[in-house]
């Protein structure tokens, strides 16, 4: 029974997604889509500068970037390049016959094949490295795994089937883990819980991963239905790209039918209540764009702006709460837009996916 109550949420998942499915914003054209593709392909094999999160267990274990992880070793570090591979699987399907497609069609051959792949496996496999990128660039492969799985292209069906060994290892590590997490992770960086629950969730829903499902909407529930009164005003912190009260409410829009989660929105962010005149949520400004940590703010903005956009879909349409939401939307997306600009590389290996991830609308469909 639970098994098959499962598998109908799943479905329901999907056929809500589909239906949020609307047309990319006019301004999103495929001049924006070749600078935002520039920027992947300018990273994804650039090995250097790389901030590496290695664990060493011998002699043997002292590599550099492109011989520990061959498939992800360019864009900084690990989880950058995953998503950097995503952006460019992304455009190519948003976009097929761009100038840009066929170059970004040789960086996926180049990096996603199968030999790098069982690499990367194994690598992820090895002793002492159970918590590796677990869960912001782990959620990140999966929503690669998606977007391949999703795409109907020949060569996109043999680079997702040359992904599933490291998909596979992805999957049975967090299965693991997220039952023995007690309590979520609460800040607006890598760790965050609630940002990775929706990605995973998505990715589980995709690919009809009923148990999957199942379980990431259990611990969305255990760690997040009875919360009240987020301080939205304590944001951000210094350091922050995701918004900790607004990725959680996020993640809740996928796991709460549109009453319930309109209800439980109100308690969580009484904030939104029009009732209230003044302004509620400014974009933020970073205030050294070529701080590899400061550079984070500008990714606030466009993060804010998609899950501005992603809590307002959850709500009922006469909801009266949705033009004060979506115009503080439209202020992030302006100002997070605008910070993707490539000249410096601490931004530059990463807004990029942020921006294609926000403009394509990509926690809202599966198209």
């Amino acid at each position: 029974m639970k098994s098959m109550f499962c598998l109908a949420l799943v479905i329901l998942g999907v056929s809500v997604m589909a239906a949020e499915t609307t047309a990319m914003p006019s301004r999103f054209d495929i001049q924006a889509a070749e600078r935002f593709a520039r920027l992947a392909l300018l990273c994804v094999h650039k090995e250097y500068p790389n901030k590496i999160s290695h664990s060493l267990n011998s002699d043997a274990d002292i590599a550099p970037p492109r011989k520990l992880t061959p498939a992800f070793y360019g864009c900084y570090d690990w989880h950058s390049s995953v998503h950097g591979h995503w952006l460019l699987a992304r455009l190519i399907r948003t976009f097929p016959n761009a100038a840009f497609a066929s170059s970004a069609r040789e960086a996926l051959r180049q990096s996603l094949t199968a030999d790098n792949i069982a690499q990367e496996a194994l690598y992820l496999r090895a002793e002492g490295r159970a918590s590796f990128e677990r869960p912001y660039g782990l959620a990140w492969l999966l929503q690669l795994v998606a977007e391949l799985r999703e795409w109907d292209d020949p060569e996109a069906r043999s680079l997702a089937a040359n992904l599933r060994p490291l998909e596979q290892v992805v999957r049975l590590r967090l299965g693991d883990w997220l039952p023995k997490l007690s309590y979520p992770v609460r800040i607006g960086e890598h760790a965050q819980t609630a940002f990775a629950l929706g990605l995973m969730l998505d990715y589980a829903r995709a690919t009809a991963d009923a148990e999957f499902a199942c379980l990431l909407e259990s611990k969305a529930r255990q760690f997040y239905l009875g919360d009240r009164d987020c301080p939205l005003a304590y944001e951000p912190s210094g350091e922050d790209f995701l918004s900790p009260c607004l990725g959680e409410a996020d993640v809740m829009r996928r796991v709460l039918p549109s009453p319930a989660f309109a209800r439980w929105l109100q308690s969580f962010l009484p904030q939104l209540s029009v009732a209230r005149k003044s302004a509620w949520l400014q974009p933020v400004v970073s205030p050294d764009p070529s701080d590899p940590k400061l550079a984070h703010l500008d990714g606030l903005n466009l993060s804010r702006a998609w899950m501005l956009e992603g809590i307002a879909s959850g709500l009922p349409k006469d909801d009266r709460r949705r033009p004060r939401i979506m115009a503080a939307e439209k202020e992030h997306r302006h100002a997070g837009l605008a910070a993707v600009t490539g000249e410096h590389y601490e931004g530059g290996h990463w807004l990029g996916s942020f921006a294609v991830y926000l403009v394509t609308k990509r926690g809202l469909s599966q198209n």
